[in-house]
């Protein structure tokens, strides 16, 4: 994945997944973090992407975690930032 503002745009768009609250804190992340992060951990965040929403609302909220320690770190830094 090349860092440039054209994967950031794509990223921004994929964090849109139809809940606010989803919404808020992946564009969150993203927006805090995103333009400072290495490859590995935009690719990371990609892959995070792809899971289902109810399993990441779960991850977020504290009530499961990732079975990525890379994604339980996204995890941990989002709800740091949102205080969730």
């Amino acid at each position: 994945m090349v860092l440039n503002e054209a994967t950031l745009k794509r990223l921004r768009w994929r964090c849109r997944r139809g809940t606010r609250e989803l919404d808020a804190l992946l564009g969150g992340w993203l927006d805090a973090d995103g333009a400072q992060a290495d490859e590995a951990t935009l690719s990371a965040f990609d892959e995070l992407l792809e899971q289902p929403d109810p399993l990441r609302w779960d991850w977020l909220m504290g009530n499961a975690a990732p079975p990525r320690a890379d994604w339980q770190e996204m995890v941990d830094a989002i709800r740091a930032r949102d205080r969730v």
